[in-house]
Order: structure tokens, then sequence, then C-alpha cells
């Protein structure tokens, strides 16, 4: 369940007491985990997977509720405030249009304690805080141009330009600090309370960072990268059943070789900060460190790519070698090959089975629960970028349709959603996850993301908490305790 998705009265889920609702649904259900979508920024296409930073945290989701409670805002300030008028749709336009004043006001009121608490903060996240307060405050002052835009000194990060420009902007920098702060304040909170009622958090983990991010801005030598510091070759998926064009993501590759003399030390960062964020990571396009799939820079699609190798086991070593045993899991989803699965193994770390999968092919399909191999891994009933339960039935082909009830062993589309959830919670795996949607019996309405489109993506909200009544979570909880979960 996306944080974004969760029901509050000012146009997107937040941290606030939404979030805590949802976490008392989850207790009330009997669960353990909570799975969420990246919380960082969203850039390109309000995508999650295309952000300003990777270490960031999302301002949209601060909560406005709880910075009254803090003094740091008056409830006339933002009470009036329109955020559209489809309660179902995050609409992202009057997100950014209202947010960051309404943010402006709070993070001027910092004072006191906080303002001692945000002191820390910045001692604690100089990692990366600098450079991403610098390169918001650069970006507003170019009217939100992406950094390959800006005058070539600031493109290249010339000392003389940054201190000029860092000297004008000291008021802005400020101010992006302090919605970094307010933001892992509430996050902070929103944990100890997940902790409280022992819901431990999923979080993840995407593997490439946008071109246009503090990221790739403020580190170039760690991205395949040319004199003009324009990619050379971007990431994406190969043609498949199910794109003939393949996934053009477009997100700049990494030097491996670069990142592999420096013991990766980038990659440790950004695991270890993931690792302190969450109870447990979730690794995006896992198959990606093995060979990752290259796409010449302004392809239109991605059907001339190759397959280059990656850092495979070397990186996961040094993690575990610096970090020790992080909880990971391997998002090994796509083209996977018998040297992917060599590298999951030796990892250690649980692989993905998403039975939306299971029924395209015949009764060797490898996501039919009847065919799983291990109890290592986490079984899905459909993940953000699949269609809903309610909607892939409707969908697919009379064929698969047959095939998917015989084995559920319902008559009617209506009961599939929740005939599949209960085949997920009955596996051997060791976790079972389901999308809200599926358990809530939604149709595409509802779906979060169609890969390889842009505009309609990553919206989807639930109205309200009616429909998550004890009714609900009784039913959740009977069958979490029928499989010993």
């Amino acid at each position: 369940m996306p944080i974004t998705s969760l029901p509050s009265p000012y146009g997107v889920g937040t941290l606030g007491q939404c979030a805590r609702d949802f976490i008392q649904f989850l207790h009330r259900a009997g669960q353990t985990y909570w799975q969420i979508l990246p919380i960082c920024p969203t850039g390109y296409g309000d995508s999650p997977y295309q952000s300003f930073s990777s270490y960031a945290g999302n301002p949209y989701m601060i909560d406005f509720d709880d910075l009254k409670k803090e003094g740091l805002l008056q409830e006339e300030e933002y009470a009036s405030i329109s955020w559209g008028d489809n309660p179902a749709r995050v609409d992202y336009s009057l997100l950014y249009s209202h947010k960051f004043s309404i943010l402006r006001i709070a993070c001027s009121r910092i004072s006191g304690v906080l303002s001692e608490r945000f002191q820390t903060f910045c001692k604690e996240q100089n990692v990366w805080l600098n450079d991403y307060a610098l390169y918001m405050s650069i970006k507003d002052y170019y009217d939100g141009q992406s950094w390959q835009e800006w005058p070539e000194t600031l493109q290249k990060r010339e000392k003389d330009s940054l201190e000029a420009i860092r000297q004008e902007l000291t008021d802005e920098i400020l101010f992006w600090k302090k919605v970094q702060f307010l933001f892992f304040y509430q996050w902070d909170k929103l944990k100890a309370y997940a902790e409280e009622n022992n819901i431990k958090i999923i979080g993840d983990l995407p593997i490439y960072v946008s071109y246009d991010s503090a990221d790739v801005w403020a580190h170039p030598e760690e991205f395949q990268l040319d004199e003009n510091l324009c990619p050379i070759e971007v990431a994406g998926c190969p043609p498949d059943g199910f794109s003939a064009d393949g996934q053009l993501w477009g997100n700049p590759l990494y030097n491996w070789e670069y990142i592999a003399r420096d013991k990766f030390r980038w990659w440790v960062e950004r695991i270890k900060a993931a690792s302190d964020t969450y109870d447990v990571v979730r690794i995006d396009h896992f198959r990606g460190f093995e060979s990752y799939y290259c796409i010449p820079y302004g392809a239109k699609n991605a059907k001339k790519g190759k397959w280059r190798k990656g850092p495979d086991m070397r990186l996961f070593k040094e993690v575990r070698k610096q970090l020790g045993d992080v909880k990971i899991i391997a998002e090994d989803l796509g083209f996977l090959t018998k040297h992917v699965v060599k590298m999951l193994n030796a990892s250690g770390y649980p692989g993905m089975k998403v039975l939306e999968f299971g029924f395209d092919s015949d009764n060797t399909n490898g996501y039919l629960p009847h065919n799983f191999k291990t109890t290592n891994s986490i079984c899905y009933t459909g993940t953000h970028d699949n269609e809903t339960i309610l909607g892939w039935i409707k969908s697919c082909d009379e064929k698969t349709r047959s095939y998917c009830k015989d084995y559920l062993g319902v008559t009617k589309d209506e009961f599939v959603p929740w005939a599949m959830v209960r085949l997920c919670w009955s596996s051997v795996c060791d976790t079972a996850i389901a999308q809200m949607q599926d358990i809530l019996c939604l149709d595409d309405k509802a779906r979060m993301n169609t890969p390889s489109t842009v505009g309609a993506n990553w919206k989807w909200r639930l109205e309200s908490f009616d429909k998550l009544d004890d009714t609900l979570a009784e039913r959740l909880a009977k069958i979490t305790a029928v499989y010993g979960r």
C-alpha cells in the first residue's frame, strides 16, 4: 500500500494520522509487514522511480495536522486549500502548486528543541543533504530546469561558480534542508508507531537513479557519462511477451569499474541509508547486478540494446562485509538466466513469486505454487506494475481465465481476488504479500502503474477508511491464522 494512496484531506496520503490508521488496521488484521513504494521525491511522470534524490524524502508526504501539533502551522493556513475534486486520484500539479508555500511557513517557525534537532539532523545526513539542498535550490532558481540546462560552470560543479551561487541561495538551501528534516522527523515517529504495533516496514530501493537528480549531478564519476556529462547508454528492458518495443527507462547506467575500485562505497552508503530507514529493503531489478541491458542514448525504444556484465556478487559481498546481514528482498523478476539464479542463490536473499504470472502457460509454470522449490521467497498476488487481480482476470484470454478459476476452485471473476490472496497465504513461501487493491477486490481503475506509459500512473488513492473495517480485518486475520502466518 503506497503511502501516497492513503486517504487524507490534503490531496495525498501522508506520514500523519492516515498512516497511523492504516498501521492500526494491519495490527487488527494480524499482519506483520507493510510494503510501500519508494518514499523519495517524485520527478518525471510523478514516478517514485524517477526521483531528484535517492536519499531524500518526498515533501508531499509531510503531514500538515502533525505540523500544527508541533506549533509550526495554524489550521487556517492550510485547511481551505483545494487539492482537487477527485479524492480517488492524486493531483500532482496541485500538490506542486500549493504544498511548498505552506511548508515555507512551517520551516520559518522551526525553533527551540526542534532547531537543535535540525542541527543534529544536518550533521548526521551530510553524506547527501548538502548536495541535495544546493541542487534543489539551483533547480528552483532556474525555474525547474534539469541540471543539464544550467550554465556549464554549474553543470560541471566548478568551485567558484558553486560557491557564488551557494552564497546567493543561502536561504533557499536552508529551506530545502528544513523540509527534509520535517519529513524524517515525521518518518521516525511513524516508524516508532509501527514498531509499537508490531508492524515492520518493507521499503523499496530502485536500482537506477534519475539522470535529473542530485545523485548524478553531484557524483557524475559513478555513472557512464561522456565528456559533456551526457549518458552514453541508458537503462531499460528488452522486448518480451508484454512489450514488443521493450521498456526504455532512460536512467543513466553505472560506471561499475570505478565503483568497484572505490570498494562499492556509493552503493554501500545507499543500502545503509535504506536499511536505516526501513526494516526490510526490497532492491528493484535485482537481475541488473548480474548483467544489465544497455540502450543507446537517444533511442526511441529498447529494441537495439545489448547485455553487459554487472558486478554480480562482488557488490553484495562488500555489503555484507561492511554492513553485516542487511534484510533484503531481491526483486528477481524479468528475463532470468542461470547466472542470475546463481547470483540470487549465492546472496541468500529471498526472491519474488508473483501469482499473476503463473497462469499464462501450463501447469509447469514456475510461478504456480505447486512448483515452488524454496521457502526462501516472497509470494505476491501482483505488484504495483501489474493489473489488479480483478482487472487481470477480466482482461485475460478465455483459456487463461478458465485455467485460473479451475486452479483456484472458483466460478466467478469476482471471487478470484480473494481466492488468489488465500493461495498466496497458503504457499510455502516464508512471506506472503497482497496489494491492498486485491484485498479490496478493486478493478483496474485502481491500478498503480502501467510500465512504459506516462501521465496516468502513481495516482490511485483509497477514498476513505470505511472499507478497512473490522469485518475486513477479521477476514484477513482469519486466513492469516489458518495458514500459520
